[in-house]
C-alpha cells in the first residue's frame, strides 16, 4: 500500500486497534493462479509481529476452507472513509490551488492463514466472537440459549481460519498535508453530510494526537 509519512501508521497495536474497532475484514488469498477474497468477522488476539493472529471461520463451502497448508494472504480492512470536496476548503479563497480527494483509514495486514478443524478451536472462536458483538444488547444471546444439537450442526459446517500476522501497513488519509483551517472546514462540511459521523470523528482525534506536543 502506497503510503506518505504524514499518513502512515507504523504502530502494530495502533493497526489492531483499527481492526478490532471495525471486526469485519477482507481476506485474500492466491488459490491456483487466481485470487479468491472473503469478507470475514475477526477475533483479535494480540502480540508482536509474527505472534499476532486473527481468528476466523468460514463454511465448508468456501474453497478458503480447502486449503491443505499454510497459504501467504493479505487481510485489508477499510475502517471509514468518504469524499472531500475542494470547495470546503477556505484556501481555495485565497489561490484556487485545491483539488477534490478521498479520506479513508486503512490498514493492510500480511501473513500466514491456515485452516483449524479442531473441534473446540471452532467452538471458542464463535463463541467469542459472538460474546463480543452481544455485549452491548440489552438482552445478550448466547450460543448457550440455542439447543445444543443444533449448535453442534451449525458448527459441524464451518472451518476455523487462524492468520499469523507478519506485517502491517496503515494509512490514515485525514487531510494531514492541509493547513489547520482547511482542516477545519472539510470537518465542518463533513457535518453536514449523512453518514460522515465516523470519519469526522477520526479526524478530529488524529488533528488533537498531531497537535500534542
Amino acid at each position: 500500500m502506497y503510503t506518505p509519512v504524514h499518513f502512515r501508521i507504523e504502530d502494530l497495536d495502533e493497526c489492531l486497534d483499527i481492526v478490532e474497532q471495525r471486526a469485519f475484514a477482507t481476506l485474500v488469498i492466491s488459490v491456483d493462479d487466481a485470487l479468491e477474497a472473503t469478507p470475514i468477522p475477526w477475533v483479535v488476539r494480540r502480540g508482536p509481529l509474527g505472534s499476532a493472529r486473527l481468528l476466523g471461520h468460514v463454511s465448508k463451502a468456501n474453497p478458503m476452507a480447502r486449503l491443505a497448508d499454510e497459504t501467504s494472504a493479505l487481510v485489508i480492512v477499510d475502517l471509514v472513509d468518504g469524499y472531500v470536496s475542494p470547495s470546503w476548503y477556505p484556501s481555495k479563497a485565497e489561490h484556487g490551488r485545491v483539488v477534490p480527494t478521498w479520506n479513508y483509514v486503512s490498514v493492510h495486514l500480511h501473513g500466514e492463514v491456515r485452516c483449524v478443524t479442531d473441534e473446540h478451536w471452532v467452538r471458542d472462536q464463535v463463541r467469542r466472537l459472538t460474546d463480543r458483538h452481544e455485549a452491548t444488547n440489552a438482552e445478550p444471546w448466547s450460543m448457550d440459549d440455542a439447543p445444543a444439537d443444533f449448535i453442534d450442526t451449525m458448527l459441524r459446517g464451518i472451518v476455523g481460519l487462524e492468520f499469523l500476522v507478519e506485517r502491517a501497513e496503515g494509512k490514515a488519509k485525514l487531510s494531514q498535508n492541509r493547513s489547520a483551517t482547511d482542516v477545519a472546514g472539510v470537518v465542518r462540511w463533513l457535518q453536514a453530510v449523512p453518514g460522515a459521523d465516523a470519519l469526522v470523528y477520526e479526524m478530529v482525534q488524529r488533528s488533537m494526537v498531531e497537535e500534542e506536543p
